[in-house]
């Protein structure tokens, strides 16, 4: 997983733009650029010691994928709900983050998490059950949803088809900027899962979006420690940047960003 995720990061940065001149402009509110979506993926210890601080400092709001049988969300629940009535959002990713066994790198998956042997109506009632979890936490009742390691086949099915319904968008793939937000799928977007970046490397990122007109989704793990690890000079490098570029890039919650997303499409849609 560690040399995708460094592909996508280094694909993304060094992509040619010769494609957003031709990007029909999407108004971002407050006359912004692009939109960035700051995430934090399985609920790990590094995020509440180093990525809220990080985040509540710049002024700045993220989305925290929970797997809701990781240790640090129960050990620490009291800090989640906080985080969570701060402003942070509270995503749904899985009770018991469910992925592929088959393919390389991927030793690591338990057999009784191997999503190639799990249905998708079972799959699909444990991503609900982790819903009202969190709606218990935070009281919430709209949400998004990222597909652990963005494997969206249970036993040979899209288990994602079936909850369309359930969630205001869906990160299901690995990318760079959005190519397109007009074509963009809400229940398919791409995300960006940083690998030990630079500060520089990620704000190339950000840059990339804003040529573009249109938006990027990272999807971080640990920030300073636990594993696929960002530094946190480099999120605290990114962040900086982007508070000090409020009026380039809106950074917000995922569910705000897509919200905002679903809403243009269908006026711009409408207009055609």
């Amino acid at each position: 997983m560690k040399i995708a995720h460094i592909a996508a990061l280094c694909l993304a940065a060094l992509a040619p733009l010769a494609g957003a001149a031709t990007t029909t402009a999407f108004a971002w509110p407050h006359g912004a650029k692009a939109a960035v979506s700051l995430a934090y993926d399985d609920a790990l210890d590094s995020q509440l010691d180093n990525a809220i601080p990080e985040l509540d400092h710049a002024g700045l709001k993220g989305t925290f994928y929970i797997k809701l049988a990781s240790p640090t969300l129960w050990n620490r629940l009291p800090e989640w709900r906080a985080a969570a009535a701060h402003g942070h959002e509270l995503g749904n990713h899985s009770v018991f983050h469910q992925c592929s066994a088959a393919g390389p790198q991927r030793t690591w998956v338990k057999p009784e998490d191997d999503l190639d042997t799990t249905s998708a109506a079972r799959m699909v009632e444990q991503v609900r059950f982790a819903s009202t979890l969190l709606h218990s936490i935070d009281g919430k009742t709209e949400r998004t949803f990222t597909a652990p390691c963005a494997d969206v086949l249970a036993s040979g099915e899209n288990y994602l088809n079936l909850l369309h319904g359930d969630f205001v968008a869906i990160k299901a793939a690995w990318g760079g900027a959005v190519p397109d937000m007009d074509g963009l799928d809400p229940y398919a977007v791409a995300m960006n899962g940083p690998d030990g970046p630079t500060g520089e490397q990620l704000i190339a990122l950000v840059k990339d979006a804003a040529a573009r007109g249109t938006m990027i989704a990272f999807t971080f793990h640990g920030i300073g420690g636990d594993y696929i690890t960002t530094s946190k000079q480099a999120h605290e490098e990114l962040l900086a940047y982007l508070a000090a570029h409020r009026d380039v890039y809106w950074t917000d919650t995922f569910l705000n960003i897509m919200k905002y997303v679903k809403a243009q499409q269908a006026v711009r849609k409408a207009s055609r």
